[in-house]
């Protein structure tokens, strides 16, 4: 054995380097083949799988929202059939019910005592009552039958009491005369105090009935008193073969509209064709069928495009299946089902590209998913290979010194540390890792116990010293962003001095330092003012940071001139793009042309608004809710209209008002909200604030803040 260089050439420590070598040379040539083939084999069974899938899920979410919607609409739109059948077979019967009674009082009239029958008492405005109507130049008191009719004016104004869709019921005489029933006693009044004549044997309710010869439902036209739309049902009496009468009812298209309203259970519009191919109902808002009256109203069957006419001919003679029909470029789905009862059809009818939404949003969302993550493996498989590559220069290093020193340094490390050991003290507790310790068995483990003992107590005491500092730290930066948060939103009033047409007032208190809540006001023009209510998700600086740059996002779209429903679908897109941490916030959005109070706005998933007309008390405006921003690309909003009248309000708040918690766990509420409100309804906006403020206070009481309160009021002077 030959010693050079302080290694013994053909000894123990050449043979523990020579073994180590082998060793570790043996493991990193295994791990770095298995590692190749492993990395190309995992590549290409995640791109197969990738394309397979996203094929698999755009094939399979589309049959299955064909199939949910070909079945829910089908059977929703069948049953709302069969309701609203249900509904006009109630007003037939009721109709053919006075048919029925009329006929037998004239049958058996000289068995009878005329009935008092009177003109309409102006005192009855509101109530139900029996009152006479005539033609121009008839006289009632000549009328044969109308005292014989009067017989019937408490069963009519039962009838009326009783059933869910009538509001008036009427008999109108072949000598020109009428005994109606209804609630609008002052409005057949002129305004010289002359009753108003009414050309009983003129009206479509009459001329239908006696042209049919039997009961019939008329088209859409305007009620004589109310002007409202509405569909009139009528039948003849007839005595000894000749026409004496027509019985009737009016059938309100806003009791049809509350009907669907209160039974729709899908997301599709419902609307009513009659069997003239005419629509005498649809919603607002639908963007595809308008109400109009009978002599305006158009022929869907005759219209230019073959494929609506053809399924409103199908829908009007059997149910039909989920169709598509495309109407002004764009495809919808259609399913009609007739009413037995009068012949028409009740269609629903839904936007075939909102059907497809989840599957492009989710293909999308998919493809996103797969693009990040495969980038992210490409990072880490590069870093892996350079932390591979570092770590065998390292185990080489490492082992083939600790081969050289293993047999021949054992007693050194353990003197060493047993040494440094004894001369720690109170004012010197480190305990340093050296070269010396490093034998990789027992003693290492120890000696590194030994320094990572000593690293945390300095580390402690270090990290101690430096919480103190960042603790005032950050208490000053919390103040300093408070300020920064108040001074971003309008905080000078009054804020527009010069403008006499209203007045506006508003505040933020946030739950902490800082809050996500914000409002907004500012002219876009001289006769347009924007407002803006909302509420970022979360709490504290992550919601301040996001209610910031959302914030600037609407007022910087407002400012461009776009809509309500414009400027959130921007606001939208632009979150979206970057919010990776998956914020969201709620918007009330919202336009104000002052010079005649009408107001264009758009929810964004946010409270209600409250509104009071002028005289009145404030009430919730429950307006239509669109997605949050922010959670979801691609979201359309819509807007919506109404008319704020002078010396009307509007109010706009945040969850927190509602959501106000006391020590009970009990919710301050919409309702103690509307009473807080109209404790003094016609307040300026800074004291119906201030009094909001109040009535938040004493019922929460010593209870901690739960959300942050934020209230917007204007109201037109």
């Amino acid at each position: 054995m030959i010693k050079k260089f302080g290694v013994t050439i053909g000894g123990l420590q050449q043979k523990i380097l020579n073994l180590v070598l082998v060793f570790i040379l043996a493991i990193v040539g295994v791990f770095m083949a298995v590692s190749v083939l492993q990395s190309r084999y995992l590549t290409n069974v995640v791109n197969d799988a990738n394309t397979e899938q996203k094929e698999a899920i755009k094939t399979v979410s589309g049959n299955t929202m064909r199939q949910v919607i070909d079945g829910s609409m089908t059977k929703s739109n069948a049953l709302q059939s069969y309701i609203a059948d249900d509904m006009f077979s109630d007003v037939k019967l009721n109709v053919t019910t006075l048919q029925s009674l009329a006929e037998e009082l004239f049958a058996h009239k000289d068995s009878f005592d005329p009935y008092p029958a009177y003109l309409p008492d102006p005192a009855n405005q509101g109530k139900l009552s029996a009152q006479v109507l005539c033609e121009s130049g008839v006289n009632y008191e000549g009328s044969e039958y109308l005292g014989i009719a009067a017989h019937m004016s408490d069963m009519m104004i039962a009838m009326c009491d009783g059933a869910d869709y009538l509001s008036n019921c009427f008999i109108g005489l072949a000598d020109g005369t009428c005994l109606a029933v209804d609630a609008f006693a002052a409005d057949k009044y002129d305004e010289n105090g002359n009753i108003l004549p009414f050309e009983v044997r003129k009206r479509t309710w009459y001329t239908g009935a006696a042209e049919a010869g039997g009961l019939c439902f008329s088209g859409v036209v305007e009620d004589t008193y109310t002007d409202k739309i509405c569909v009139e049902c009528s039948a003849p009496v007839y005595l000894d073969g000749e026409l004496v009468a027509v019985v009737g009812s009016d059938l309100f298209l806003d009791s049809i509209s509350d009907h669907f309203s209160k039974s729709s259970g899908t997301s599709s519009y419902v609307c009513i064709i009659n069997n003239e191919g005419k629509v005498i109902y649809a919603p607002e808002g639908n963007g595809i069928f308008t109400v109009l009256t009978t002599d305006k109203a158009d022929d869907l069957r005759k219209g230019d495009n073959k494929a609506l006419a053809d399924f409103v001919t199908e829908a009007l003679s059997q149910q039909t299946g989920i169709k598509t029909v495309n109407l002004n470029g764009t495809d919808y789905y259609m399913t009609g089902a007739p009413m037995a009862t009068v012949g028409w059809t009740i269609v629903s009818f839904i936007e075939k590209e909102l059907t497809e939404q989840p599957t492009q949003l989710m293909t999308s969302q998919y493809d996103k998913i797969n693009n990040n993550a495969a980038e992210k493996f490409r990072k880490s498989a590069a870093s892996s290979q350079k932390t591979t590559l570092v770590m065998i220069a390292v185990i080489l290093v490492l082992g083939s010194a600790s081969a050289l020193f293993v047999a021949g340094k054992i007693v050194r490390p353990i003197e060493r540390m047993t040494k440094r050991m004894g001369a720690i003290s109170d004012t010197d507790l480190a305990f340093e890792m050296e070269n010396a310790y490093r034998t990789n068995d027992e003693i290492e483990v120890l000696a590194e116990a030994f320094a990572m003992l000593s690293k945390r107590t300095l580390d402690y005491i270090a990290q101690i010293t430096r919480i103190t500092a960042e603790k005032e730290r950050i208490g000053a930066e919390l103040k300093l962003a408070t300020r920064i948060q108040a001074d971003m939103l309008p905080n000078v009033f009054p804020a527009f001095p010069e403008r006499s047409e209203f007045d506006i007032y508003a505040s933020m208190t946030p739950a902490k330092e800082v809050g996500g809540d914000f409002y907004d006001f500012f002219f876009i023009d001289d006769d347009h003012l924007g407002l803006v209510m909302a509420d970022v998700s979360g709490k504290g600086i992550p919601a301040a940071l996001f209610m910031m740059m959302s914030k600037i996002l609407v007022n910087n779209f407002a400012a461009m001139g776009g809509s309500p429903a414009q400027v959130l679908q921007q606001v939208n897109a632009q979150i979206c793009k970057n919010n990776k941490e998956e914020m969201f916030v709620t918007v009330w959005l919202g336009v104000l042309e002052i010079s005649t109070g009408k107001v264009t706005a758009a929810n964004a998933g946010h409270e209600y608004p409250i509104i009071r007309n002028a005289d009145g008390g404030f009430e919730i405006f429950k307006d239509k809710h669109g997605f949050v921003v922010g959670g979801m690309e691609g979201i359309r909003y819509k807007e919506y209209e109404f008319t704020l009248e002078k010396g009307g309000a509007l109010f706009l708040y945040t969850d927190g008002v509602a959501e106000a918690t006391n020590a009970q766990n009990e919710l301050f509420g919409t309702e103690r909200m509307l009473e807080a409100l109209n404790a003094v309804p016609d307040a300026d906006p800074k004291t119906l604030l201030g009094n909001m403020k109040n009535a938040i206070n004493g019922f929460v009481g010593e209870a901690p803040q739960f959300d942050d309160l934020t209230m917007l009021c204007v109201k037109l002077l």
